[in-house]
């Protein structure tokens, strides 16, 4: 998307870089920028060049009979800020047209963003009305925005999954602008004995991972979601612990809780427990609803900065169901440094090469929002103006043993701001896919 001195590490953008972002989209395509801004994001160090995998376990349980292939298109907040919420009607109508389109792309999974920032597009007895439905976090909208999508998902034979944000309360100081009395993240902080369950990193509000209550309240949050709503899946991204956490964001539960270990063994333990602990609530409650996570295309970063060892929980079971990395560089993608380790294919490569249980499957997440403003590589190349950059990997994918895809997101193929080529890429995946 931006020539910058060091690539990207997922869907998490560098607020600094956005000058450089808009001049090479600019000279991309006619229309004006990539309106892609979900997130601050941050960058990854040129230096970080492998990760340590676990030994392969011995197979505990026979692999899930794989059936169709998984094909997905990510509905965020981004979305959700144009929708219109304002009637159970007209949110059902525009979520319709949005389900519409990703039914004749030949998608047949939509991952909705249900929990952004502490709280929920639908009826929850532990979170607030999100502030995307009404501009006020806690307000009833009086109809519960997440039944409609299940329903309209439904009908049109799409498989609904429940994305999950599961720390983060608040993006940044106006994102949302006010939390609600009856956030549990509010009540806490007012609170001296449990002041310490949250914390502030960069203008952001984030849960205190390493804290038994947070973690109830993650799991039991996710719980009413598979007992409540008839909900295909449920996705956690890569969002665990907050970029630019010092020791001091978890000090005093790292004291109190630490038993000796690191603290970045510390912090991945927490991790990893809450996982495991989602998963297997998700199973009492409704056993056919699949948990799935979808981390960083680099697991440099999952496991030094975001403290997710997702390779040591992929090669077992009992953690996930799927695992999604997000793989948003393109074929010809290069480092400063001249590494092309995060090439499309060579970062493949590297995740199918990880040992993995035969219970946990591989999907992989695509950077439709690459499309008409490049990643940021430093090799020259027209890849992302081509027009069938989406198409090209997908085929790759089941090239080599990939067994689905996820689009990142909607109005990266639907509103893009280099609407002709977004139109190519759509009809050419519409074409392989067998959508209208």
């Amino acid at each position: 998307m931006k020539k910058t001195k060091n690539n990207y590490k997922s869907r998490r953008h560098v607020g600094a870089l956005a000058v450089a972002a808009l001049l090479l989209v600019l000279t991309a395509c006619a229309g004006g920028p990539l309106s892609e801004s979900r997130t601050p994001e941050g960058v990854i160090a040129d230096g970080i060049e492998s990760w340590n995998a676990p030994a392969e376990l011995a197979p505990q349980e026979e692999p899930a009979a794989e059936t169709q292939e998984y094909r997905a298109v990510w509905l965020t907040y981004l979305e959700w800020q144009h929708t219109d919420f304002s009637s159970e009607e007209a949110f059902r109508a525009g979520a319709g047209e949005m389900l519409d389109k990703i039914q004749s792309l030949g998608a047949n999974t939509v991952i909705a963003q249900v929990r952004p920032f502490g709280d929920a597009l639908y009826q929850s007895a532990y979170f607030p009305y999100s502030s995307l439905i009404t501009g006020t976090q806690g307000q009833d909208p009086g109809y519960d925005p997440l039944a409609v999508l299940i329903a309209e998902a439904h009908a049109r034979g799409l498989r609904l999954e429940a994305w999950i944000n599961p720390y983060r309360i608040r993006l940044s100081e106006t994102m949302p602008a006010q939390l609600s009395e009856d956030n549990p993240a509010v009540k806490w902080m007012a609170q001296e004995e449990t002041a310490g369950y949250v914390h502030e990193v960069n203008g952001g509000l984030w849960f205190d991972p390493a804290e038994p209550e947070v973690q109830q309240l993650i799991v039991q949050g996710v719980r009413e979601v598979a007992a409540n709503y008839d909900v295909d899946g449920i996705q956690f991204d890569d969002y665990f612990y907050p970029e630019g956490a010092q020791d001091d964001f978890d000090e005093a539960a790292y004291q109190k809780y630490g038993a000796g270990r690191s603290r970045a063994d510390f912090r991945r333990d927490n991790v990893s427990a809450l996982l495991k602990a989602v998963y297997a609530a998700i199973k009492e409650e409704k056993p056919s609803v699949e948990f799935g996570v979808s981390p960083q295309g680099n697991n440099d970063n999952n496991y030094q900065i975001q403290y997710c060892d997702i390779a040591a929980m992929i090669a077992q079971p009992g953690y996930m169901d799927y695992v999604m990395p997000q793989l948003y560089w393109g074929y010809d993608f290069i480092l400063k440094n001249g590494s092309d380790r995060f090439s499309f294919e060579n970062c493949l490569d590297e995740w199918l090469a990880m040992p993995r249980h035969e219970s946990v499957r591989l999907y992989v997440g695509l950077g439709a929002y690459r499309v008409g403003g490049g990643d940021g590589s430093y090799a020259e190349s027209s890849e992302w103006q081509s027009g069938g950059n989406l198409l090209r990997m997908v085929k790759t994918l089941r090239e080599k043993g990939a067994l689905g895809f996820g689009l990142y997101r909607y109005d990266s193929l639907y509103q893009n701001s280099c609407p002709d080529l977004a139109a190519r890429e759509v009809e050419n995946l519409a074409a392989l896919l067998g959508g209208a």
